[in-house]
């Protein structure tokens, strides 16, 4: 099957099946064996349902994929490549945990860090101008802002800097960093490509094969080894996720228009609204906006909560990407003590008009 001819739909669907041969399984099996007859060992070579899941990822984001036990795990493993002290630009705001080993990496003396606001395309540049690695996150956990991808890879593209970009709420449905000339394109697949908050699991991609190489032996020095069943799962989840995400990012722009014009809401961050200062750069390069959004209240952390508290058909919990719709008070940026009226949503697929009678509701309870 010719994958490169086909849509991001229709490859999620079809790659990382194995040969059509008379008597193959359909579905890759289940292989809970860490060792094989001779000298295979599932830590340093891996197991043939790891390899199924590594195949349909890396056919979809047009490069070789090697699967971790977790987004943080793969995370880690990017950084592990780089020789000591290296000058690593990351992200002033993103996910917490990324932000958090960045810094205790700088703060053991492994790396040196300069942060930087990475949607500020000139200052990105600016800062990744003799560095070793550039860790971008797109769109950016919690606001949902958006970095220029191609225009920072078409700009660094003669410069040593080696570009890393986590993907987890683009999904390589909607956004294939190594296209645009990134050194790795970074997932959780606990997330969007598992999809029912089921299992932990994280996946890198690279075009490059000693960097493929040198990932696969970080991930066996370090353990970062992902389960057999937590790969079977992801691929299963795989097969659903143009049909998720679809549903999910048509209902995640209803929802951000009606919560733009309802008079408790301060700001709506995403980048499918026209006045959202993301939404020129994703309309030019991305193939969606996705079913990730925030928006902050008047009322002040409190009421935050409280409508967190108050919803009936979303869930008040952690992590994002599947098919419930999920909802939390988050924290403006990482680190940070202040109160805050930030409140996440990742958009599932219950109906929408469900979602937003829901969300109204615990809206005006606040209001009244």
């Amino acid at each position: 099957m010719a994958e490169d001819r086909l849509h991001t739909s229709t490859v999620a669907i079809h790659a990382g099946r194995g040969p059509r041969s008379h008597g193959a399984p359909l579905n890759p099996p289940l292989s809970l064996s860490s060792n094989f007859y001779g000298s295979d060992y599932a830590r340093e070579q891996g197991s043939p349902t790891w390899v199924a899941f590594e195949e349909a990822i890396g056919t979809l984001e047009g490069g070789m994929s090697v699967a971790f036990a977790s987004g943080i795990a793969a995370t880690t493993a990017i950084i592990e490549t780089l020789p000591a002290r290296a000058r690593v630009v990351g992200p002033a705001a993103g996910y917490a945990w990324t932000r958090s080993l960045l810094s205790e990496r700088a703060s053991a003396g492994r790396i040196t860090l300069d942060e930087v606001d990475t949607c500020d395309t000139e200052a990105t540049l600016r800062a990744a101008t003799g560095a070793d690695l550039l860790w971008l996150e797109n769109p950016s956990n919690p606001l949902v802002a958006i970095a220029e991808l191609d225009r920072i890879c078409a700009a660094l593209r003669d410069e040593p800097v080696r570009i890393a970009v986590d993907s987890t709420f683009a999904t390589p449905l909607l956004q294939r960093p190594l296209e645009f000339g990134a050194d790795f394109a970074m997932h959780s697949a606990s997330k969007f490509i598992g999809g029912h908050s089921d299992l932990l699991l994280g996946v890198v991609s690279t075009r490059d094969r000693a960097s493929a190489q040198k990932l696969r032996h970080v991930r066996a020095q370090l353990g970062a080894t992902p389960g057999a069943l937590e790969s079977w799962l992801a691929l299963r989840g795989l097969r659903t996720m143009p049909l998720r995400v679809e549903a999910a990012q048509r209902s995640a722009l209803i929802l951000a228009q009606r919560l733009s014009a309802h008079p408790a809401v301060s700001a709506v961050h995403y980048a499918g609204l026209p006045e959202d200062p993301g939404h020129e750069a994703a309309s030019r390069f991305m193939d969606g906006y996705g079913a990730m959004l925030s928006f902050e209240l008047h009322g002040g952390a409190e009421h935050a909560e409280d409508v967190c508290a108050n919803v009936r058909v979303f869930i008040n919990a952690k992590s994002l990407g599947g098919v419930e719709s999920l909802i939390d008070r988050r924290a403006r940026h990482s680190g940070s003590s202040a109160p805050s009226s930030l409140i996440r949503i990742s958009v599932g697929c219950e109906n929408v008009e469900d979602l937003w009678n829901d969300l109204r509701t615990a809206l005006e309870k606040e209001t009244k």
